[in-house]
């Protein structure tokens, strides 16, 4: 599919031919968020020199962008998946840079996250993309990026009603069992990971957002969280028509790594291994005050390494070699080591991104922060990495966690 905008050539005299129009090609016009385009910029002048550049709106109305010129071979074209940008917001071949490398209008981008709006409000976002040369705007498209495929449905879960706090995502009705997915974050706090749940979702995976602090009926920090909270979770989503109740799989970020191993740990009948994001393989103190971060039978969870000998499945850990946070690599191996010694019989990978940061995680092509700030103390974090780093291990990393999920042993 194309769009061509032709522009008249009068007052040009360049001695070299001068792009008059341009049509942007665009394999995939409307695809999922994690799902990479093939764009290709044809009928310009042969060697001619062009922008493409990309824009789409944050919650907050700001635009955001990001820019690449290219020069176009003897054929006229460019093809942003093999061509290599010759100065922008990216500098090497990467037909999804226009995507991730995308900046604020203002401020360090390395402070700042892309942040559309939530699934459950709007279900895609826009990408405007943009063809110009010579001062001169040649073609204009835009792509429509999905958070969930149609079908997908979502519902808010109350500590009311459901004895948990947060969203549950199912994929459309009549889809086969799928390993189901218990999916919460780490020291921000609130529900978290709802974009990656619809996403999951849109896979196949029954999914649910879960909260565990930081909002109204929840502590207010990471302290005494008890592990019987998250196996009440666990109960209500494997209960659901779509979840394959036989393989449900913990999926936490940093703090929530611990939470997900310890999970697995002390319910391997309910809980069937773990995806786990800049993890920790030992529990830490409560934050951001210390004291106990985890109880379980009313008792609080020693802080010391983490036992993995009571798993019923796989797990897989993934971190990044420049993590600035903590020491996710090397606790990282040390999962991979623990489980070599215990559970050979269960497949565990242990990933570890050279230059990501703490933000190696998790879905892809979305401009991610490398320090931000945390919302439960208000103190800014250096997450370590670089953008372009980050992006290429979420790029490599997500389709190995779908990979992870969708081989969960029967």
């Amino acid at each position: 599919m194309s769009v061509i905008v032709a522009w008249g050539a009068a007052g040009c005299s360049s001695a070299r031919p001068v792009s008059t129009r341009a049509a942007i090609d665009v394999d995939m016009p409307v695809a999922l968020v994690d799902q990479p385009v093939h764009m290709r910029i044809t009928h310009l002048a042969p060697h001619d020199r062009i922008v493409v550049g990309s824009s789409a709106t944050a919650y907050n109305g700001q635009v955001w962008g990001a820019k690449a010129a290219f020069t176009a071979d003897d054929r006229g074209v460019v093809d942003l998946t093999t061509s290599r940008p010759e100065s922008g917001t990216y500098n090497k071949v990467d037909g999804m840079g226009l995507f991730w490398s995308m900046r604020p209008p203002s401020g360090d981008p390395d402070l700042a996250s892309f942040a559309p709006l939530y699934p459950d409000l709007a279900p895609s976002y826009k990408v405007r993309i943009s063809v110009t040369a010579h001062g001169r705007s040649l073609a204009g498209r835009t792509l429509t990026r999905e958070w969930a495929r149609p079908g997908v449905q979502s519902k808010d879960l109350s500590l009311a009603h459901d004895k948990v706090l947060g969203k549950l995502f199912l994929p459309p009705p009549g889809t086969p069992r799928h390993p189901a997915v218990l999916a919460f974050g780490g020291s921000e706090g609130g529900v978290g990971m709802k974009f990656e749940a619809a996403l999951l979702a849109s896979h196949g995976h029954p999914t649910l957002s879960l909260g565990y602090f930081r909002m109204p009926g929840l502590p207010a920090t990471l302290r005494d969280i008890p592990l019987e909270y998250f196996a009440t979770a666990a109960h209500l989503l494997a209960a659901q028509l779509s979840s394959d109740p036989a393989h449900v799989i913990a999926m936490g970020y940093s703090r929530g790594s611990e939470a997900a191993l310890l999970l697995a740990e002390h319910y391997p009948q309910l809980v069937h291994g773990a995806v786990v994001y800049s993890p920790s393989s030992t529990v830490f103190p409560g934050f951001p005050e210390g004291g106990d971060a985890w109880t379980y039978q009313g008792r609080p969870i020693p802080q010391s390494t983490i036992p993995l000998d009571h798993l019923s499945g796989p797990v897989l850990s993934i971190a990044g070699a420049d993590d600035a946070l903590w020491a996710s690599p090397a606790f990282a191996r040390q999962i991979a080591a623990q489980l070599s010694d215990n559970h050979d019989r269960y497949p565990h990978r242990s990933l570890i991104y050279p230059g990501a940061g703490h933000g190696v995680g998790t879905f892809p092509y979305l401009a991610r922060a490398v320090s931000l700030t945390n919302p439960t103390t208000g103190r800014n974090m250096n997450l370590g990495g670089s953008r372009a780093a980050d992006a290429a291990a979420r790029e490599q990393g997500w389709p190995r966690v779908l990979s992870f999920l969708a081989d969960a042993p029967q």
